[in-house]
């Protein structure tokens, strides 16, 4: 179980939710492994199938407590709420913003800031711990380079310079990217972002990474209640959830790159986990999409402190609370939203 910013996260499995009086009492295997005052919370998130009383679910929902259930993998399934109006005057600040361009380049760039610093830090990290291994001199370039576009970033009003600026820095760091690659390098070789479809072995675990980020990422801001179809910096597109790629922009290198380059360097993975189609296309086995989910799930219960409001949480609750800071910011509680900026 977890705190954060009101919310209670119960994030074990077969744990089954009631209510005692004024309070949720967690049940598992027919003990109670916890108990906490519903006064105090804004929402609840259970990763799981045992569900929740209805006592529970009328108590909360007559005081807009919002219950989330998703899977324990993460994939969003539900959320309880009552007849309140709090979650539709928050997705029409949402769906209003998003209609004024001026509006969503102020709040997508500084996904993009995020994005850039993320990656100007990993550029850093691979000179300090790298130095034999990789070209510095170019790595140290290339980092001065997105430290520069990072003012012009914070400026930016207008949505194609921001996305023209973004290109600018991802072409930059790709540039170096493969040199990240320290082992198998014969077999695991990253020139360019392949995509639909992925055309080696290094862009058909990024694609997939970044499909499970997209889906956590979805997951939680559906869970505090935003559309996650609905983004600023991605425009609207059918089938698209365009918030979760802008929120999840921030966390493309310091979770999906990194995770994926430690199965590569790990040796986690080898060549025997991929095969090509007649058409070109790199896909993972059946057995190495298993040991891919679950590295992936471990690496979602990992600890960090966050950057922004200085609490241990797992790695698997950071697109969680970057959607409750974004809501926040929405509802007018934050003059600015904070991205997730790592170092």
């Amino acid at each position: 179980m977890r705190h954060l910013l009101n919310t209670l996260y119960v994030t074990q499995q077969d744990v089954y939710l009631s209510l005692d009086g004024d309070n949720i009492v967690l049940i598992k295997d027919q003990e109670k492994i916890g108990r906490f005052p519903l006064h105090n919370l804004e929402s609840i998130v259970s990763f799981g199938y045992t569900g929740a009383s209805p006592a529970l679910m009328g108590y909360c929902a007559e005081r807009n407590i919002s219950i989330a259930f998703l899977t324990p993998s993460g994939r969003f399934q539900a959320r309880v709420i009552g007849p309140s109006k709090g979650n539709v005057v928050l997705r029409k600040k949402q769906y209003l913003l998003s209609e004024d361009e001026l509006a969503s380049a102020r709040i997508a760039r500084n996904f993009i800031v995020a994005k850039v610093y993320n990656h100007k830090w990993m550029l850093e990290r691979m000179t300090r711990d790298y130095p034999l291994r990789i070209d510095v001199a170019g790595f140290k370039a290339i980092s001065q380079h997105l430290s520069s576009i990072i003012p012009e970033i914070r400026e930016c009003e207008d949505l194609e310079r921001l996305r023209g600026l973004e290109g600018q820095a991802a072409v930059n760091y790709n540039k170096v990217f493969g040199q990240m690659i320290l082992q198998q390098t014969d077999d695991f070789y990253f020139h360019a972002r392949s995509r639909r479809p992925p055309q080696d072995n290094v862009n058909a675990m990024l694609s997939f990474a970044y499909t499970l980020l997209a889906n956590d990422t979805a997951s939680a801001l559906e869970a505090v209640g935003l559309d996650a179809y609905v983004g600023f910096l991605h425009r609207d597109r059918p089938g698209r959830a365009s918030l979760a790629l802008d929120v999840m922009e921030e966390l493309r290198g310091v979770y999906a790159d990194k995770f994926v380059l430690s199965l590569i360097n790990k040796k986690v993975v080898n060549k025997d986990d991929f095969f090509k189609k007649e058409n070109g296309a790199v896909l993972m086995t059946d057995g190495a999409r298993k040991k891919f989910l679950t590295a992936w799930q471990n690496k979602k219960q990992e600890k960090i402190t966050h950057p922004y409001l200085g609490e241990n949480i797992s790695w698997g609750l950071v697109p969680h609370a970057q959607a409750i800071l974004l809501a926040r910011f929405l509802r007018g509680d934050l003059d600015e939203y904070p991205p997730f900026m790592w170092k």
